[in-house]
């Protein structure tokens, strides 16, 4: 399985005050660790989608040498998340020997190494099934698509992810975890401090 990835940076973080992925974590921002984390393990080409506007976030991209050519920009990200999947899905970029794509929200640094690595596995045993993470039978994200159902998100009219993977329930295979990190996203300065809290950080690095 040879598998790319897909960060979905481009929402406006209204509810947080400044924009997420660039959030101090670890020794560096979100966005930077995301993007090490994955290569680590194993993304063949790993892509950002981003605002245009968004200029804390483009400026983070490039402290960190972040490839500007990997960067999917979203002309209207306040369409919603599907509309930057779309983008990504209609993105001329990807190398073409690609056979799965990850599906990855960029506000859920907090997720345990082996959810990730148990979500790869799944794909890998199960190649034509669309996989995801689970707790207690609800489906969360991130999302590992087959690269088919992945090209088929260009013409979807569907209003929503999970619209369009409900359409695929047949070949959808949910891999329960144990991992608290699953039920939350990054939106508020209160999530942030549990975000924290759950990967072991006492509190963030003032950059």
């Amino acid at each position: 399985m040879r598998y790319g990835v897909v960060i979905l940076g481009a929402g406006a973080s209204r509810r947080m005050g400044r924009p997420k992925l660039t959030l101090p974590w670890r020794d560096s921002v979100i966005v930077d660790y995301l993007i090490k984390e994955w290569r680590e393990l194993g993304a063949a080409q790993i892509t950002i989608v981003v605002s245009a506007d968004n200029h804390s976030l483009i400026d983070s991209l490039d402290r960190i040498d972040f490839c500007e050519s990997q960067r999917i920009v979203n002309p209207d990200p306040d369409r919603g998340m599907f509309s930057s999947i779309h983008c990504a899905a209609q993105w001329s970029g990807w190398e073409t020997d690609l056979t799965h794509m990850v599906v990855t929200l960029g506000d859920q640094p907090h997720l345990q190494r082996s959810t990730l690595t148990g979500l790869i596995k799944a794909g890998a045993k199960m190649p034509s099934h669309v996989c995801q993470p689970a707790v207690g039978g609800r489906a969360k994200h991130p999302v590992l698509l087959p690269w088919p159902d992945f090209e088929e998100l260009q013409t979807s009219s569907q209003p929503t992810l999970a619209h369009f993977l409900q359409e695929r329930q047949q070949r959808r295979h949910l891999v329960e975890m144990d991992d608290p990190g699953l039920s939350l996203d990054i939106d508020t300065p209160d999530d942030y401090r549990q975000a924290l809290k759950l990967s072991g950080q006492t509190q963030a690095r003032t950059l």
